[in-house]
């Protein structure tokens, strides 16, 4: 599966950058189970960050940001615009309607097995979904408090874009690798088919705007001292 490189304290070469649970290396192998991904994000979560991060946090001196700093205003904007845009909406439909509705649609279209019918299929449908959540979603309460349903607003928008992206990248990915099992390659036996001939690099997919299509920026990956193998569970 692969992942990120990180330090004993779980920090990654950029720093303040922590990865946790799957997406580090430390766990990953042959034995990749279920209990073995859940065990590792327990323990990193629950164990190690808490001590980590605060440890880095006191002993890095960082640069102080003062509230009229142009980015800090730039980000109050931002937030208030799209909490205005949540609240004024009052729509029909709830957050959670939205949310359900997703997540059914990506784990049906882009679970662990996934096929150039099913993704094309989650692409059309995410977009249309993504408009009506903007002009039909109601949230209740305002913005003047701690308000859940409102903060659940703020993470379905984030999930319709993650959503699409995944399923973006799951279509541009003629292979199957990992835990990407694309119907349409696989060995006789129903193993995953790998191509590393034209695959092997790490995807960074950048966004280019609203209603644009993000550019897909290719890093090559080189293997030194242990190659990519074709996987057997027999």
């Amino acid at each position: 599966m692969g992942g990120l490189w990180v330090d004993y304290n779980l920090m990654t070469t950029v720093p303040g950058l922590y990865s946790i649970g799957e997406a580090n290396f430390s766990d990953h192998g042959a034995n990749r189970l279920g209990a073995s991904a859940l065990m590792q994000g327990l323990a990193d979560g629950y164990f190690v960050l808490p001590y980590t991060i605060g440890d880095y946090l006191a002993t890095s001196k960082l640069e102080k940001v003062s509230t009229d700093h142009p980015a800090v205003r730039e980000a109050e904007a931002g937030v208030a615009k799209r909490t205005k845009q949540f609240l004024d909406a009052k729509g029909k439909r709830t957050v959670s309607s939205f949310h359900r509705e997703l997540g059914k649609l990506v784990w049906d279209e882009c679970g662990m097995a996934r096929t150039e019918a099913g993704l094309k299929r989650a692409l059309h449908r995410i977009p249309e979904l993504r408009e009506e959540f903007w002009t039909n979603v109601n949230v209740l309460g305002s913005g003047e408090e701690l308000n859940q349903a409102l903060e659940n607003a703020g993470r379905v928008a984030d999930f319709l874009e993650f959503g699409e992206l995944m399923c973006l990248d799951a279509l541009n990915r003629n292979e199957s690798c990992g835990g990407h099992f694309r119907e349409e390659f696989q060995t006789p036996d129903g193993e995953a088919l790998r191509n590393d001939d034209q695959y092997s690099y790490a995807a960074a997919w950048e966004f280019a705007g609203p209603n644009k299509a993000p550019i897909l920026n290719k890093e090559p990956l080189t293997f030194d001292y242990v190659h990519p193998s074709q996987r057997s569970y027999k």
